[in-house]
């Protein structure tokens, strides 16, 4: 697998010099960089560096790109993103943003640019919900499998994308481990538990390390949201990656996101980076539903004394303090654990633990609120 890999590349690599020796003069891809390949079992994605200005005029060369290597022998699917560099005139204040395939509404320069343009909806999605962290360790991926199979379960259509690129851990929460199908041009999501879901974990082995840069770790994240059929969906729920980087970038510049969900534990170290993705969403200008406090509490199941292993109410404090809704508690069980660990998630297999009613409470919030917004356009 790993020749066949390297051969799509080497192929790739010379289809792109060919476009870029097509026109010199930058009216196709002769003005591009090649910033980088990636090929997974069939999947290629190609970055291309370009001046910000010129990027918009370079779609459709972009386009034809993408088709070409779409016509590659045992290419699945092909992605290309252009990624803006920045010019000499430009403020080194200004980071550089990506555009053509990824441009966003956050990105400055010139006074003379035309105001790049806002996300937009995906087809078919009514609503996105997006699950963020300022820190890893904390359950964030628990609470999204379980808030999206709780929802599918209270009958809503959902989807869940796993944005987190470099340890993608739904294929082993759902119990999923099969590869998603792909039809012309799009993929299609691995169906579990009533819901719809996509994750870099059903493209590559378990064991893979995604070795990507940023333009890159981008670009997938791109596709899962343009490229996957998610068909008609009441809400798609996106577990992002911890902190505040390139993938909440993206998602916030791509896609309108109705509403995050912040996930912490009880412990000071944990709130500290909660409240710094609760001011990362402020400045994007994506709603804040509330949050979260996974681990809340330890309920010896022999004789039922609670436990407060992280401490306790930091999460619900700091709602408060931040002038946020505060969703619920979540408490820290060996079942939760080990039903995540099966492939199975709590509120379908114990929907009346604690756990499970602790979910569905939440749920219950998040679709009146859902509703709001929907009542607000």
């Amino acid at each position: 697998m790993a020749e066949h890999d390297d051969a799509l590349a080497a192929a790739t690599r010379r289809l792109i010099t060919a476009f870029q020796a097509e026109d010199t003069k930058g009216e196709l891809l002769g003005s591009t960089q090649l910033d980088g390949i990636a090929v997974r079992d069939g999947l290629v994605q190609v970055t291309l560096g370009v001046d910000r200005a010129r990027a918009g005029s370079l779609e459709q060369a972009r386009r034809a790109a993408e088709a070409a290597i779409a016509r590659l022998p045992g290419v699945r699917n092909a992605t290309v993103v252009l990624t803006a560099h920045r010019t000499g005139q430009e403020s080194a204040a200004a980071p550089a943003a990506p555009t053509g395939h990824a441009h966003g509404p956050h990105s400055h320069g010139g006074a003379n640019r035309p105001p790049a343009p806002k996300p937009q909806p995906i087809p078919g999605v009514a609503h996105i919900i997006a699950v963020g962290s300022g820190k890893g360790g904390v359950g964030k991926s628990t609470v999204s499998v379980n808030l999206a199979v709780a929802m599918a379960r209270a009958g809503l259509r959902v989807g869940l994308m796993d944005a987190d690129i470099y340890g993608p851990s739904l294929p082993r929460m759902l119990g999923a481990n099969r590869k998603p199908d792909v039809r012309g041009d799009r993929l299609m999501p691995v169906e579990a538990w009533g819901i719809k879901a996509m994750s870099m974990g059903f493209l590559v082995e378990e064991d893979s390390a995604m070795i990507w840069r940023g333009p890159m770790i981008m670009g997938a994240v791109q596709q899962f949201l343009a490229q996957v059929e998610w068909g008609e969906l009441d809400v798609l729920v996106v577990d992002l990656p911890p902190g505040t980087g390139d993938i909440q970038l993206t998602l916030s510049q791509k896609a309108k996101v109705t509403g995050a969900v912040i996930v912490s534990t009880p412990q000071d170290i944990a709130l500290i980076d909660a409240r710094r993705a609760v001011k990362m969403f402020e400045k994007v200008e994506i709603p804040i539903f509330g949050l979260i406090e996974n681990m809340s509490y330890f309920c010896c199941p022999n004789c039922g004394h609670q436990t407060n292993i992280f401490g306790h109410g930091g999460a619900r404090a700091e709602a408060k303090t931040l002038g946020q809704a505060f969703l619920g508690e979540i408490p820290l069980l060996a079942e939760v654990r080990a039903l995540s660990d099966a492939g199975t998630p709590v509120v379908s297999e114990a929907p009346q633990s604690d756990a499970g009613l602790a979910f569905a409470a939440i749920v219950d919030q998040l679709l009146v609120r859902l509703k709001t917004e929907s009542e607000a356009i």
